[in-house]
Formats: C-alpha cells, sequence, structure tokens
C-alpha cells in the first residue's frame, strides 16, 4: 500500500526494487531537489546586480568610466575585480565540496544539505549589508560553502532515494530548481534595478531560497543508503518502508547493507580506490568529463553575464534583463522535456540532440556578430539582429536544457558503486567548479578579445563533447544503482578495465 494512498506504476520492477512512485518520494525528492534553488538564484542574481549602475558605482566604478561612447561592445564590462565578485564563489564550492564527502559519510547527506543551507543564508545577510568588495568577496565565500555542501549531497540523494525507473526524472529535479533560482532572480532584478537600493535587495533576498531548502530539509529523513553506511539499519529499514510505499522491502535492504559490509572490508581510502584500474571508467566520465564538459558548454558563463552580455549586443538596461529572464524561462520549460524523456528515450539521445542544437546556435550567434559588428568589435548591431540573437540563445539554453543541463547532476550520481559514491560525486563537483571559475574569470576579457570567436570557442567544445558522449557514454537509464556496473563490461572500451577484475562482482552487489 502506498503512502497516503497513492502509487502510479512506472515500468516493471529490476531486482526485487519496486517501481512505483509514491507521495512520499515525490515529497521528499521535491524538498531534496530545491537545494538547486539557492545554486540558481546565486547565478541569476549575480550577472543582474552587476549591471546595476548604484552597485558598480559603490564597489567597480571603474566599470562605469568605461561605459560611455565610442566603445568596443566586447570591452564594456572587462573588469577582474568584477569577475572576482562572480568566480570567488567557485573557490569556496571547490573546498567545501572536497570536504562533504567526508561530511556525508559522519553526519549523512541530509545533514550536510542543513549545513549548506545555513551557511547560504550567512553569506547573503553579508552580501545584502555589504559596505566595501571584501564583505562582498566574503559573502560570496560563504555562499560558495553553502553551494559546495548542496551540490555535493542533494544529487546523491536524489539518486538513492528514486525509484530506479524513474531516477532519471527525479534527478532532473535538481536542475529544474536550478532553473526556478535562476528565472526568480533575474525577475527580482528586473524589479530592483531603477532603485538606488536594488542591488542589496536583490542581494539580500538569497535567504529566501535559503531559508525554503533548510527548513523543508528538517522535515526530511536521510536516504538508506546513508543511513546504513552509518550503521542505522533500523532507520534505514523505516525510510524504505515510507519511500517504497509497501512493507516488503527487505531484498532491497539486504543489497544495501552487503554493499556496505564489502566496502567495509576492504577498509581502503576512497581517495585511493577511485583510482583503480576497474573504476577508471567512473572515474573518466562520472568525476573528470562530465562535470568538465558541462562548464564548457558555456551556460553558465552566459546565465552569469547575460543582462551584461545582452547589453553589449545592443539591449537597453530593461530589455537586457527581460532578455535575460526570457532565457530562463525557456530553459526551465526545457528542463521538463528532460523529466518527461529521459527515462523514456535515455541519456545518450537527450545529449547527443542538445548537443547538435546547442553547436548550431553558437555557431549562428558568432555569425549574426561577426557579421553586423565586425571583427573589431565597433560596428552598430541592429534590433533586429539582436533579437536574432536572443532567439539563438533561447535555443541554445533549451538544447541545454534538456541534455547537459540536468544529465550532468544525473550521471555522476548514479554511475559510482556505494563505497566511492560521494568520493566521486565531490571529485565531479570540484572539476565542475574549478573550471567554472576559469572560465568565469576570464569570459569578460575573453569576450573583449576573441569577440564574436567567443562563440565559436564553446561551440568547438561541445561538437567535442557529444562526439566524446557518443562513443564513450554507455546507456544508464532503468538500471538500479547496483547493476549500473554492469553496463561497462558490454561497453567496447570500457571493458577492458573492468572484465578479469577479481573485486567487480564484490564491490558492486550493493
Amino acid at each position: 500500500m502506498a503512502v497516503g494512498g497513492f502509487a502510479a506504476d512506472g515500468p516493471p520492477a529490476v531486482a526485487g526494487i519496486d517501481g512505483k512512485i509514491t507521495v512520499s518520494v515525490v515529497i521528499t525528492c521535491i524538498v531534496a531537489a530545491s537545494c538547486g534553488l539557492i545554486f540558481g538564484y546565486d547565478i541569476g542574481i549575480s550577472g543582474g546586480v552587476t549591471t546595476m549602475a548604484p552597485f558598480l558605482n559603490k564597489f567597480f566604478p571603474e566599470v562605469l568610466r568605461k561605459g560611455g561612447p565610442p566603445k568596443n561592445i566586447y570591452c564594456v564590462y572587462d573588469s577582474q575585480v568584477l569577475t572576482a565578485f562572480t568566480s570567488s564563489l567557485y573557490i569556496a564550492g571547490l573546498a567545501a565540496s572536497l570536504v562533504a564527502s567526508r561530511l556525508a559519510k559522519t553526519i549523512g547527506r541530509r545533514n550536510v544539505m542543513l549545513l549548506g543551507g545555513c551557511t547560504f543564508f550567512a553569506g547573503s545577510a553579508i552580501n545584502g549589508g555589504a559596505v566595501n568588495v571584501a564583505m562582498l568577496i566574503l559573502g560570496r565565500i560563504l555562499l560558495g560553502f553553502g553551494v559546495g555542501f548542496t551540490n555535493q549531497s542533494a544529487p546523491i540523494y536524489l539518486s538513492e532515494i528514486a525509484p530506479p525507473k524513474w531516477r532519471g526524472a527525479f534527478s532532473t529535479g535538481f536542475q529544474f530548481f536550478i532553473g526556478i533560482g535562476v528565472v526568480a532572480s533575474n525577475c527580482i532584478n528586473y524589479a530592483t534595478a531603477k532603485h538606488s537600493w536594488g542591488w542589496r535587495l536583490s542581494l539580500g533576498l538569497a535567504i529566501v531560497p535559503a531559508t525554503i531548502m533548510t527548513i523543508g530539509t528538517l522535515f526530511i529523513s536521510d536516504s538508506p543508503t546513508s543511513l546504513v553506511g552509518r550503521n542505522r539499519v533500523d532507520q534505514a529499514r523505516k525510510s524504505l518502508v515510507k519511500i517504497r510505499g509497501k512493507d516488503d522491502i527487505e531484498a532491497e535492504l539486504a543489497l544495501l547493507i552487503k554493499a556496505s559490509e564489502v566496502a567495509r572490508a576492504l577498509n581502503e581510502e576512497p581517495f585511493v580506490t577511485i583510482f583503480q584500474r576497474q573504476y577508471r571508467p567512473q572515474l573518466l566520465i562520472g568525476a573528470l568529463a562530465v562535470p568538465f564538459f558541462q562548464q564548457l558548454t558555456g551556460i553558465n558563463i552566459i546565465a552569469f553575464y547575460a543582462p551584461v552580455l545582452f547589453q553589449s549586443v545592443g539591449f537597453g538596461n530593461d530589455s537586457a534583463l527581460i532578455a535575460a529572464i526570457i532565457l530562463g524561462l525557456v530553459n526551465l520549460g526545457s528542463i521538463l522535456v528532460s523529466t518527461y524523456m529521459v527515462d523514456r528515450h535515455g541519456r545518450r539521445f537527450l545529449f547527443i540532440q542538445g548537443g547538435i542544437q546547442m553547436v548550431i546556435c553558437q555557431v549562428g550567434v558568432a555569425i549574426v556578430l561577426g557579421v553586423t559588428t565586425g571583427t573589431d568589435g565597433n560596428g552598430h548591431i541592429s534590433k533586429s539582429y539582436a533579437i536574432l540573437v536572443l532567439v539563438l540563445m533561447c535555443l541554445y539554453a533549451a538544447g541545454f536544457g534538456w541534455s547537459w543541463g540536468p544529465l550532468s547532476w544525473l550521471i555522476p550520481s548514479e554511475i559510482f558503486p556505494m563505497k566511492i559514491r560521494p568520493t566521486g560525486q565531490s571529485m565531479g563537483l570540484a572539476v565542475n567548479f574549478a573550471t567554472t571559475f576559469v572560465l568565469s574569470q576570464t569570459f569578460l576579457t575573453m569576450l573583449c578579445h576573441f569577440k564574436f570567436a567567443t562563440f565559436l570557442f564553446y561551440g568547438g567544445w561541445i561538437l567535442v563533447m557529444t562526439i566524446f558522449v557518443t562513443l564513450f557514454l554507455p546507456e544508464t537509464k532503468g538500471i538500479p544503482l547496483d547493476q549500473v556496473y554492469t553496463v561497462w563490461a558490454k561497453h567496447w572500451y570500457w571493458r577492458r578495465f573492468v572484465e578479469g577484475s577479481p573485486k567487480v562482482d564484490a564491490d558492486e552487489n550493493e
């Protein structure tokens, strides 16, 4: 009997694990996915406030002095101090993500998410009341710790809670809430931009998503996997009964206990174990390639600087903020497409289709800007061409929203075995944050010097990653976490790393 009297049957259950969707698992996953709110809000808000004249006048007056014509449209916002305001969060996030895996082993995934919400709350308060650049950077560092903790734990939590057949759909919820945060922050930026104190309100209101996700997290239990890993088997049993909506959960619980016992018996350092040959596929794909490639799509850079970017290509301040809102709404809608399709058509299909679409759009933007502004960036772009750029960027955002957006959180959270899952997620998040820091710190300078070729740079990387996915990423839809290891043994390239390993069967039977 399902919790709350409701259950929806998914595709047939696998390995004794029920595929039903219960009210309890839906509510629990919504709360966990809401951790994405704080990340999304920060992505959107930081780009908006950097176009507000009162904010720039108080903290970055040199940017305003560069704003009057004549000017190279690509170079108006080229300021290393200004980009440090945006990118400092990601250095802190990198450090927090590496610490989070060890914290999760000790206090559980739920409590790491709580810690992240509280830290983000403190950073928001400091930023809202900032009186100098040092306070801004301190606030951003605390925000980074908050995002690092939540981004490490929430995706794993979702993968461990969700029914196997619908794991993809539930995991896209994290990216969906990131999208909600981006849209909400863009709307707030638009509403506050006309006021001299608007930037304080935009930055300070980050306490709202932090409060929502922190309070919500107080009312959910830790994942059964995390509870078993901390020897809380009775609590894990109760958690499984609640989220699966039935009393017969002993088969799934036995798998979790067996995997936990194997991990303890080996007593290996996870940061050493993950480099063993048999885990080479997971290391290269989940901890390195996917998080690295996600940022090289350029999406976060465009989201950070969307208002700045649209101002640079001919929109006024209000129009640029509206364009950023439109871009966010398109991305949000496309995530819903991914939610519907990911467990029906698979991860590979969405990766490949989305990648092709993004390449075409990036090349299109480069062509339009190259033709209209010239190689020196001094040409004038008409309103009609500026709108064409917006349309192409929306199509690009849609392609990302149903491919590299949600799937970059899903793939790392589902391909690692239990004993190195938090470690793998931490390493992947660290790579993601490090790449984001470098790109966000250099994007405005790159835009200034590369001009329209900046978009060809990202288009080229998207082509590379699409080819990589086609060749090296096996399909994992509908496979329980305890059986995902079987896809590597069947893959034309990765099987050479896992075949013949004496540990594979023992290690992976979660």
